[in-house]
């Protein structure tokens, strides 16, 4: 820089003063003693917290998740050890928690729905075919009674087996027999280096856990695995099925079951046998959601009564809501603070905590509703459909109306009052100059947030879930889904509930209700665009 520039910079008052305020921020940025300790305190918990996570990902041989933990983790440490990457240090946290907890979750999901994971395909190849020879063993009729210790090592149970030759081994359910320094009583092995004998006492309270272990003989399947009846001997037992490439042979039956590429082994008549493993299966979830005829007609009422249910909310909360803030943004209104403190009450408790208060509110035999307010009546406000379904509109309308109500409050303080003389003077009445001058205005702001409630409705889980459970169930469907569940509640209630569950088909279904959300949110903003000629 030449001496000409530097001078002109020094006498510009308004770059010198720009040039004083970043010295500032940049020493506030430095910070003190107390503040690099307390930086230092910190990247040390991360630093701790990626070194542990590194350390389990490499037990499980995920290197891909490995290698992005260790250079975000470099990453964050050369942010903040930096002392030019100040904008850095306030968007890293953020984005870090946006990356963890929104786009990986997306990302998980989407992934899930090209899978066939679910029960009885939770795992690996080598996981099903250990698991299916394990679930299959038979003692084997000439095997000798190995003498065994039952032995414990960091809470896990394990065999400590004397074999016929006088050699001691010690396995786990999941660690094959290996040979172990032991002491002898006799000829039969007592305790080990790095174990602890359980006492006979403790055997017998435990002799649930000693009987179901069972410990593999070798790091080959086929040679069996050692159980013990009673914790003092043991036998071999080998498993009925023979594994051999990509067939398992059933001996007792003469059966061969093929990996055909469907995860899980199948017979030539198409019987499979389970636990299977995870597979990518395409679209299939996908064309299955809209085609499979068990999941055709619940899936059509459900998803009628969605978009029933997210417009007829936001229709009746955005017109309570604007009603009540009309009445009240009145000038002659009295005690207005009081009755809007009131009206936002709804919405300040937990919407969950309100479903359930409502629940026992409109409880059939001893709900405050049919007992007080009905003279003891007894109407199945959560047991009939119709009034189910009504019901958890009360509700969820009861729990939106003072979020309306707000937000309208303010769009009509913003409209000036000028307008309203304006076209009173023209000769318009109350009703005209609401219809063609508040209303559309108040629509301009209030918009966006009507689609982003239509949008927040649709996927409403918590009031769908504490008031109803979805019920009452639909006895007729062939998957656990009720007359009031919504898209996502019957996506939850085919991940986690039932002795079935398939996650890849809900997460399916949960990429097209994004889907649908999606497509109505784009189209309904761009509709929106019109108002703000209004501007």
């Amino acid at each position: 820089m030449s001496s000409t520039e530097t001078e002109r910079i020094s006498t510009d008052p308004r770059r010198a003063r720009q040039q004083e305020r970043a010295r500032g921020i940049a020493e506030k940025a430095g910070g003190s003693l107390g503040g690099l300790i307390a930086k230092l305190i910190l990247l040390g918990i991360v630093d701790a917290i990626a070194v542990y996570a590194v350390i389990v990902l490499a037990s499980f041989a995920e290197w891909g998740v490995l290698a992005i933990v260790a250079a975000v983790a470099i990453l964050v440490n050369w942010i903040y050890f930096s002392r030019r990457m100040l904008p850095a240090k306030y968007l890293a946290p953020g984005v870090i928690f946006l990356a963890l907890f929104q786009v990986f979750v997306l990302l998980y999901t989407g992934y899930i729905g090209f899978t066939n994971y679910g029960t009885g395909h939770n795992g690996s190849k080598e996981q099903a075919v250990s698991a299916l020879l394990g679930s299959s063993l038979e003692r084997v009729p000439d095997s000798p009674a190995y003498p065994v210790t039952v032995v414990e090592a960091g809470g896990e149970l394990g065999l400590l087996v004397t074999t016929p030759e006088g050699d001691a081994l010690v396995g786990t359910e999941e660690d094959p027999l290996t040979a172990v320094n032991a002491s002898f009583d006799v000829d039969k092995a007592v305790s080990a280096d790095g174990w602890t004998s359980l006492q006979f006492a403790d055997v017998l309270a435990r002799q649930n856990e000693v009987t179901d272990l069972s410990v593999p003989f070798s790091d080959d399947p086929a040679d069996g695995r050692i159980s013990t009846p009673d914790g003092s001997s043991a036998y071999l037992y080998t498993s009925t099925l023979e594994y051999a490439g990509d067939t398992l042979t059933d001996t007792a039956t003469g059966i061969v079951y093929r990996d055909i590429g469907t995860g899980a082994f199948t017979a030539d008549d198409g019987t499979e046998i389970l636990p299977g493993w995870k597979v990518a299966v395409g679209v299939d979830n996908f064309v299955r959601a809209v085609t499979d005829e068990r999941l055709a007609k619940p899936l059509i009422y459900v998803t009628v009564w969605t978009f029933a249910f997210a417009f007829l909310t936001v229709a009746l909360t955005f017109a309570i809501g604007l009603f009540l803030a009309i009445t009240f943004n009145h000038k002659r209104m009295r005690g207005k603070k009081v009755y809007r403190s009131l009206l936002i009450l709804p919405y300040a408790i937990p919407s969950f905590l309100s479903a359930l208060v409502w629940a026992g509110m409109m409880n059939q035999s001893f709900g405050f509703i049919n007992q007080v307010l009905l003279g003891g009546a007894e109407i199945p406000w959560l047991t009939d459909p119709w009034l189910a379904k009504a019901s958890v509109l009360i509700v969820n309308i009861w729990l939106g109306f003072p979020y309306m109500f707000l937000v309208c409050t303010g769009a009509l303080q913003s409209i000036p009052d000028e307008l309203q003389e304006a076209a009173t003077v023209d000769g318009a009445n109350a009703w005209q100059t609401f219809r063609r001058i508040k209303l559309p205005l108040l629509l301009v702001s209030i918009a966006p947030l009507l689609i982003s409630s239509f949008a927040f409705n649709f996927n409403n889980f918590n009031v769908v879930y504490m008031l109803t459970n979805g019920g009452p169930r639909d006895s007729t469907a062939p998957i656990p889904v009720g007359h009031t569940d919504i898209l996502i509640s019957m996506v939850y209630k085919i991940a986690f509930t039932g002795q079935t569950r398939d996650y890849g088909l809900a997460s399916a279904y949960t990429i097209i209700i994004f889907v649908i959300v999606a497509i109505i949110s784009i189209i309904a903003f761009r509709r929106t665009k019109s108002l703000e000629e209004l501007n």
